[in-house]
């Protein structure tokens, strides 16, 4: 049982960090209320006008696309690699060798955001002036995307193969299942949480990105976080700039919501079954 004088400073230590955390996502939210032009009191007036931009719904458009296209190209590319990394390992390995999974994942990640985008705007310039493919636009930042968010699913996917029994591809041959059959019927339904976790990741982390994708955005491909930062730096933070900031908010509790409920769901559910079998 924990001492009643540790749980007072831990309480009053995670009570600050809370309000550090939450008080300027409540200010964004707030501030979205604020005023119509000539009047008083607390208004849905930077709603209204949200929803009649358009310029709104195009960056929120090439959000979607941009995040679903490369977060599905980067779970299977992540996927691929973290098994590879796992699989055909050197169980043997000292020195370096034993270190270049580790090295091939945590580079990308480790590597500052200014530095990557700089690299693949000099990529992609270079590519375009050699071969005139490559010119930026969407499919430049899907593929600046793609190679981001591949170590993190790798990642991912790598740490829950990890823990695997290395027995159990042995016994999976044993039981006459080739490489495909293996990775089909053995890895797949072994990495599935890994594998949506990383999905999952890959969105959050396209949506997220602002520098990668300023360096290696073109003229009509303008996402979300970029129109955002061109209106603040062209207006300030207007109403507009909180509302869009709620409206992601939102979405971001309401999801977490879902998935606190159908976790809980579920477990409900495995210990019924659990009490069920007991019985």
């Amino acid at each position: 049982m924990i001492p009643r004088g540790v749980r007072y400073a831990l309480s009053g230590i995670s009570w600050p960090v809370y309000a550090l955390l939450y008080t300027p996502l409540a200010l964004v939210a707030y501030y979205s209320f604020s005023p119509a032009p000539n009047q008083t009191g607390h208004s849905l007036y930077a709603y209204g006008q949200l929803m009649h931009d358009a310029a709104v719904f195009t960056a929120l458009r090439r959000s979607l696309i941009l995040a679903l296209g490369s977060a599905a190209t980067s779970t299977a590319l992540g996927t691929l690699l973290g098994y590879g990394l796992c699989r055909f390992r050197a169980r043997n390995a000292t020195g370096v060798l034993a270190n270049i999974p580790s090295l091939i994942i945590y580079t990308p990640i480790i590597m500052p955001s200014l530095v990557f985008g700089i690299s693949e705007l000099i990529f992609f310039n270079f590519v375009h002036s050699a071969t005139g493919f490559l010119g930026a636009g969407l499919q430049t930042m899907i593929i600046a995307h793609i190679t981001f968010q591949v170590p993190y699913v790798a990642l991912t996917v790598y740490a829950r193969l990890a823990g695997l029994d290395p027995y159990l591809f042995d016994a999976a041959q044993d039981l006459y299942a080739d490489g495909i059959k293996s990775f089909l019927y053995l890895i797949i339904p072994v990495v599935q949480p890994a594998i949506i976790g990383g999905f999952l990741l890959g969105i959050t982390l396209s949506i997220d990105d602002f520098t990668i994708s300023f360096f290696t955005a073109g003229p009509g491909s303008v996402t979300l976080p970029i129109y955002i930062y061109s209106a603040i730096a062209r207006k300030g933070i207007t109403p507009e700039v909180n509302a869009i900031g709620t409206l992601m908010i939102g979405t971001i509790v309401v999801l977490a919501l879902v998935h606190f409920f159908i976790t809980r769901h579920r477990e409900r559910a495995g210990q019924f079954a659990a009490r069920g079998n007991i019985a």
